[in-house]
């Protein structure tokens, strides 16, 4: 390939799927991946509407489906002792963006099927970038290959290399990385356990409690459960593992001991609150975890990605088309960051504290959010105003397609 138009970094799924979009538009993209293959852990799993509306332009949603997808059948807040307290349900199939669960490995191996689709894409692995540069007609990644020490040059370089960005760190010295690490720990896990044997009734949950707060999430149809619970923090990968049978007894339904589970993933991480100072330097953007970090409950971080690079895909191609030029690129840089301060920071960082910072006994005379949850389960035009909520982190850029003025970076 000669240079291509837009040189990704990293196989994740928003770099993945940036990538599909060019190429459905015959682009020519130059996927970077350090590793060997993509990765296949199982991750995130739940799409909220917002995201399920780039994954249907990306063509990818019917075989998510195929693959195992499926609706969940709502989500619900609770009390440790299993008393809901609201309830959302799930969309029906016939909902034109329903939200869908699938574990992270499975959309992987979607989108990677997919790639194969458009000829203008070239995807490379065990390239790891090291450096970024560019200047005025230009922009360049230097990358070590199995074959050595190489630069690749693009008109655009994108950034998807997750939490732990090379572009974003280059661009800003180690720093441009504003915001704040939660002291909670955090423990995902993913377990067959047969909650609805216990009286689990939906296929999400919530559970409201000062020691013991938690979410719990089917994630596949053969019974296999995502439960991500809070710890102590300060302990060790060894601690937490042993304080796991206790935290089992006393959050799960059925008080189980370990004889009556089975774990497949046990993974301690630590969460955070972050944005970079820009997603655009230049002819250098960034998108989803290279840009912006939020906590998991909720999913605005994995949802909130997948729109950041539909939206970068529509000024990508507004630039490439003719439709729109450079500078519509600096408005995805600002409403984007916008998107994240004003709607998926304050949201996700008060869907992790209503979990540990009151008192369940009191949540529903003192939560407004709940109470709107509660008022939806009868009321048409509050369930309504909340799924719309949920489209608010998108924008549509292409209205500015012909409109931009050429002012600069």
């Amino acid at each position: 390939m000669t240079n291509p138009f837009v040189i990704i970094v990293g196989g994740g799924p928003s770099g993945i799927l940036l990538a599909i979009l060019l190429g459905k538009q015959g682009i020519s993209v130059r996927l970077l991946e350090a590793a060997e293959k993509f990765d296949d852990r199982p991750r995130a799993t739940h799409y909220t509407a917002a995201a399920v509306q780039e994954l249907k332009r990306a063509g990818v949603f019917e075989d998510m489906k195929a693959k195992g997808g499926f609706i969940p059948s709502g989500v619900s807040w609770c009390k440790l002792d299993g008393e809901i307290l609201a309830t959302i349900l799930g969309n029906s199939a016939e909902e034109e963006h329903p939200t869908i669960c699938l574990p992270l490995n499975k959309l992987h191996d979607v989108l990677e099927e997919h790639l194969k689709y458009y000829p203008s894409i070239e995807v490379l692995f065990n390239h790891k970038v090291v450096s970024v540069g560019q200047d005025e007609p230009t922009s360049w990644v230097v990358v070590e290959t199995p074959e050595g020490e190489k630069t690749f040059n693009a008109q655009y370089i994108v950034g998807c290399d997750g939490a732990s960005s090379i572009i974003r760190r280059t661009l800003f010295a180690g720093s441009g990385f504003d915001g704040f690490t939660w002291k909670e720990q955090i423990v995902a896990t993913n377990v067959y356990y047969p909650f609805e044997k216990h009286g689990v009734k939906y296929d999400s949950g919530f559970i409201i409690d000062p020691e013991h707060w938690h979410m719990r999430a089917r994630i596949s149809d053969d019974g296999m459960w995502r439960i991500t619970y809070g710890e102590l923090p300060g302990l060790t990968h060894e601690q937490l593992k042993e304080r796991q049978p206790m935290k089992f007894k006393a959050m799960l339904p059925g008080h189980p001991d370990p004889e009556d589970y089975k774990i497949v993933n046990f993974s301690p991480y630590k969460v955070h609150q972050r944005i970079a100072n820009k997603m655009r330097v230049g002819r250098i953007l960034l998108a989803a975890d290279a840009a912006h970090l939020c906590n998991p409950f909720g999913g605005l971080g994995l949802s909130g990605g997948i729109v950041d690079v539909g939206g970068l895909y529509d000024c990508l191609f507004g630039v490439y088309s003719g439709q729109a030029d450079e500078s519509i690129l600096t408005l995805y840089d600002e409403v984007r960051r916008e998107k994240y301060n004003n709607i998926i920071n304050p949201m996700s960082s008060e869907n992790i504290r209503r979990l540990f910072d009151q008192d369940p006994d009191t949540a529903m005379q003192k939560d407004k959010f709940l109470q709107l949850i509660k008022k939806a389960e009868t009321d048409s035009e509050t369930k309504a105003m909340l799924k719309k909520g949920v489209l608010s982190i998108q924008y549509d850029f292409t209205q500015h397609y012909h409109s931009i003025k050429k002012d600069g970076n």
